[in-house]
């Protein structure tokens, strides 16, 4: 292809990504993995340009903009290089018009900043924070003991001990690997990795994972329980959950349990384990604004009124997980998102409703400290800890 043709090609992708977030239908890279299938003549280095022109666009713009066209003209006005391509010659786009529409706005919507943590959004943000929030991610490796000795692992950065991974360029392929195949490694943020070492389980322990989804977690608390104790891996969402068996047999893991719960009665399904676990992790639905490096796309599906919904469900959970805590036990409450209304805002009402609790923080506890105070949890961001964005909060029952 040539280089206008590409250009083209991720203005078509950029359409088909817009309407999708404007419809909720599926992520940018399903999307985008759809659109290189139906275009088979297109080559490796083909795909490459034509997604990293889209993603420039997608990360550029924190409101969505009207059409791939006007994204990518608003790109070009900025780089004569790319808009020397805009010539209308075959498989070309169109010439730009001074007076066509371009997109226009800053990195992050308006209305969503003044509902960040202060250290990234704020009044006015922090331009290191929201630029690390935008980057690109690295490749981070979560290594499983059960199955890693005498397996070749890929090179990588180590991570952060006490953490046991990996790091690697982002691009680096990994789920063809021996290591990959063997279940001798996980592909997991570092900051997932620190919320399933601050559940600090042990062997013997009853555990249950309330939001498993497809179980990344899960499995990093199964590898630290060695098989020995019980662990219930729950969600409402069948087709998530269904993703879990076959992972569980991959990583050579023992004795994980799985429910399905039924949304807005998962009492339930659960009623058998009041008071029985001795921790239950809630890594909530959440806005994923700490994981815009990886989707940076979500920006334009967020909205008031779905944040606001958001912080109702992570409420009700909260208060579902409490139940299910034994005298002395612990409850991990970690969403990925940046937001203070998911983040300590909901500890704190959590605290305000119910007597008894008292705050943990493991992750302080380290030397030097993961992450940064955040009322009376933890907030790691990709700018200060090199990864997704993550709150944490630790409560044990009185």
């Amino acid at each position: 292809m040539t280089p206008a043709a590409r250009v083209q090609s991720a203005i078509d992708l950029l359409d088909q990504i817009i309407h999708a977030a404007r419809e909720g239908g599926a992520a940018a890279d399903t999307i985008a993995s759809r659109f290189f299938k139906e275009r088979r003549y297109a080559g490796s280095g083909d795909r490459r340009a034509i997604r990293e022109l889209a993603w420039a666009a997608i990360r550029r713009f924190g409101k969505m903009p009207e059409t791939g066209r006007s994204a990518m003209v608003a790109l070009a006005d900025e780089d004569a290089a790319l808009a020397a391509l805009f010539t209308g010659a075959s498989n070309a786009p169109e010439p730009i018009s001074g007076g066509e529409p371009r997109a226009d706005g800053s990195v992050m919507p308006k209305w969503l900043l003044p509902h960040l943590d202060a250290r990234v959004g704020g009044r006015g943000g922090n331009a290191a924070e929201l630029a690390a929030l935008l980057a690109r991610a690295p490749l981070d490796l979560r290594i499983n003991p059960m199955r890693a000795d005498g397996v070749d692992l890929p090179d990588g950065e180590p991570l952060p001990a006490p953490l046991n991974g990996l790091r690697l360029p982002g691009d680096t392929p990994v789920l063809q690997t021996g290591a990959y195949l063997y279940g001798a490694i996980e592909v997991q943020d570092a900051g997932s990795q620190w919320v399933s070492w601050a559940c600090d389980v042990r062997p013997g322990q009853t555990v249950i994972d309330l939001c498993a989804g497809a179980g990344g977690k899960t499995l990093a608390i199964a590898a630290a329980m060695r098989g020995q104790g019980r662990l219930i891996a729950c969600d409402s969402d069948r087709r998530r959950l269904q993703q879990l068996p076959p992972r569980v047999e991959r990583a050579g893991a023992e004795g994980i349990e799985t429910r399905l719960l039924n949304p807005g009665d998962e009492w339930d399904s659960l009623s058998d384990l009041e008071r029985a676990a001795d921790l239950v992790l809630v890594d909530a639905p959440c806005s994923g604004s700490g994981t815009w490096r990886r989707n940076p796309e979500a920006r334009w599906r967020l909205t008031p009124a779905r944040l606001a919904r958001l912080v109702e469900q992570q409420s009700r959970l909260l208060d579902l997980a409490a139940r299910l805590v034994r005298p002395g036990g612990t409850l991990v409450y970690a969403v990925c998102a940046i937001t203070s209304a998911e983040g300590p805002q909901q500890l704190d009402a959590f605290l305000q409703r119910r007597n008894g609790w008292q705050v943990r923080d493991p992750l302080g506890a380290l030397q030097p400290p993961v992450g940064r105070a955040a009322g009376r949890g933890r907030l790691l961001t990709p700018g200060h800890d090199a990864t997704d964005g993550f709150f944490i909060g630790c409560l044990q029952a009185g």
